[in-house]
């Protein structure tokens, strides 16, 4: 956490006792039927509002919503998932039908030390997505500090993450704090060998990523569809897989900058197929060498899991994004679920440090049961990726100002 400010140096700084202390937060979270749906954000951020409003802050709530295109719109109000906050915080928690102006002013002045306001949606304002200095300086006159605890947004240089912190004394919250410390122990300042899994559909998403992290770690597990195109780009036959001939130049130079850093590229060794893409399909396991031309390749096969096993006992850091086969169709899952469990067991014995984000990487540690062992899983989907791709993330650079 060097160079961010933290809850710490706003508490030695002033006295919290009706300071109006503007938070980001990302309540942009999935709704059903008008109520949430999965409470994962609100339950990350309700720390530090708790503990700011136990010193007697006036506990102001900014964040965004959907996609309303810089305008109002009820769709995408912030009001049913002000009371859904509410209820979990156990604080009186009100909201105000605007984010900047004489309507959040008033809601504000209303308001009781070791109270919560939330404050509408603020891309309701073409302002926030354009990183408008007057939106942010608007927003800004809402609070005496900022505070930014959104760490899934702060790869968006938008006026409630980024243009704000010219107008405030800026710190970070409790969940982007240990955001940053479990990223930094991942790949920052790491306990060596340090291993990286990567899988997913497409090379083609994580070329940056695959790029940074053979520069970063001591060996790289590259799964799923991607795997494919690395396996094909050496002269192996994947029949009808997912497959990207068009980047067999990519693999290979991606293959030999491995080599240069002196990285290890684990591919599988052995592979699950089928000649079906559906739930329940006949399956077989062979060698990489021998997948017949109408098959395709849809997870790694039990070799490989030993292997991956054996390479996970030796490692002390662990980073994770992406599954390693189609896991959201079983039995596809298993080889995710093996490894994810693998990984679980020696981090809840304390032997390594593994860190996992990414929304199909969560979703298939959740489904293995093995998310709550790891120890830490990201919620943030594209600031997590591009922090693995090495892009410094304006939300969090602004946090080093002021």
């Amino acid at each position: 956490m060097s160079g961010h400010k933290t809850l710490e140096d706003l508490f030695t700084a002033v006295g919290l006792e009706g300071l109006r202390v503007l938070i980001r937060a990302d309540l942009n979270v999935p709704m059903q039927d008008g109520k949430v749906s999965d409470a994962t954000r609100i339950e990350r951020v309700a720390p530090t509002l708790k503990e700011l409003a136990a010193r007697g802050a006036k506990v102001i709530v900014l964040s965004h919503f959907g996609r309303p295109k810089g305008a109002p719109d009820e769709k995408y109000s912030l009001k049913p998932v002000a009371d859904a906050l509410g209820a979990h915080l156990g604080i009186e928690t009100s909201f105000a039908a605007d984010c900047i102006g004489e309507t959040a002013a008033r809601a504000i002045e209303a308001m009781k030390p070791g109270t919560v306001l939330v404050l509408e949606n603020t891309r309701f304002h073409a302002g926030e997505e354009n990183n408008d200095p007057g939106f942010s300086e608007a927003l800004a006159r809402n609070g005496n500090v900022y505070i930014n605890d959104a760490f899934s947004c702060a790869h968006r240089a938008h006026a409630s993450t980024e243009g704000i912190t010219h107008f405030l004394p800026s710190y970070a919250g409790r969940a982007m704090e240990a955001e940053l410390s479990a990223l930094d122990a991942a790949l920052g300042n790491p306990r060596r060998p340090v291993v990286a899994i990567v899988g997913g559909a497409k090379v083609s998403t994580k070329i940056a990523l695959l790029g940074n992290l053979v520069k970063k770690v001591d060996a790289l597990v590259i799964g799923g569809g991607m795997a494919n195109t690395f396996l094909a780009a050496q002269g192996k036959k994947v029949g009808k897989s997912l497959c990207e001939p068009d980047l067999f130049d990519t693999a290979r130079h991606i293959l030999a900058n491995a080599r240069a850093a002196k990285c290890d590229i684990v591919l599988p060794i052995d592979v699950v197929i089928a000649r079906e893409f559906k739930a329940g399909a006949e399956t077989q396991t062979v060698a990489v060498d021998n997948v017949p031309e109408d098959a395709m390749i849809l997870d790694v096969g039990a070799q490989t899991i030993a292997h991956l096993g054996e390479r996970f006992q030796e490692a002390k850091t662990i980073v994770w994004n992406g599954p390693l086969g189609a896991f959201e169709v079983p039995p596809f899952d298993r080889g995710t679920t093996e490894a994810a469990r693998i990984v679980a067991e020696r981090s809840k014995r304390g032997e390594l440090v593994s860190v996992a984000g990414g929304g199909d990487t969560v979703a298939a540690l959740n489904e293995a049961g093995a998310a709550d062992d790891f120890t830490y899983v990201s919620a943030a989907g594209g600031a997590f990726l591009e922090w693995m791709e090495g892009i410094e993330l304006p939300g969090v650079a602004a946090l080093s100002r002021r």
